[in-house]
């Protein structure tokens, strides 16, 4: 018998500004998974992870069955940065993790937990560099640090290798199966769909309601997940 689901979502409704994002969602999270939400822009996807977030009023219901600690690590699809703010990517990590500002230093403690979570993310060496001075795909990757400390039993992740080159992109992907086999369950929004293939345990092809849900070889094994992501994204 396969483990219960650590999300359940039923019969999830959710309007914004007047209109229908989501209509009778429902889909399950397992435990230790990778879950890849994909379909064009506009399908909800994000409203779901908003709504996972409570962030935003819905209808149905949503369920968690935690294992531990009850902790969502979050990364969002854009993050506004000041580009003139002098916040180095140390500081900006330990700003929710010392109890003294930031502006009098880290700690030998802190510059170590700083230094390893930017290790996990391929950043070695980032923490002196200003936040405002980081690429897209670098700014991605310190947000992923950001959300893996404490560590999360549930990920969500909003297209977060879309300002990534390719080396990052595969590196990124190791990062999230190295997390699967640590126990913690991945949901992300993606519109690549070679990527699904590559880390998905589970794939839901959404628009707006869940058009089809299951393996990635069930999900993408007709042109229908194509035709919905034309144009949104890479299919390779």
């Amino acid at each position: 018998m396969s483990e219960p689901a650590l999300v359940e979502i039923r019969d999830l409704e959710i309007a914004r500004d007047g209109r229908r994002a989501i209509h009778v969602v429902s889909l399950d999270v397992g435990p230790a998974s990778v879950h890849l939400l994909v379909g064009p822009n506009g399908a909800g996807k994000s409203s779901l992870l908003a709504a996972l977030l409570g962030l935003v009023e819905f209808g149905g219901s949503i369920r968690f069955h935690w294992r531990g600690a009850e902790r969502i690590g979050y990364v969002p699809q854009a993050f506004a940065v000041d580009r003139t703010l002098p916040l180095t990517v140390g500081e900006f990590l330990a700003l929710s993790r010392q109890r003294r500002p930031v502006a009098l230093g880290l700690g030998p403690v802190m510059r170590t937990r700083v230094e390893t979570l930017l290790r996990r993310v391929g950043l070695a060496g980032f923490s002196k560099r200003l936040l405002g001075a980081l690429s897209g795909g670098e700014l991605q990757k310190v947000l992923l640090a950001n959300a893996l400390d404490p560590a999360p039993e549930l990920l969500l992740l909003d297209e977060p290798s879309s300002g990534l080159d390719e080396p990052s992109v595969r590196e990124f992907e190791s990062i999230v199966t190295g997390l699967k086999h640590a126990g913690t369950s991945v949901l992300m929004v993606s519109h690549d769909l070679g990527q699904a293939r590559r880390i998905a345990d589970r794939v839901t092809l959404l628009d707006k309601t869940v058009r089809r849900t299951g393996t990635p070889a069930e999900v993408l094994a007709d042109d229908l997940a194509r035709a919905l992501a034309v144009d949104t994204g890479r299919t390779s």
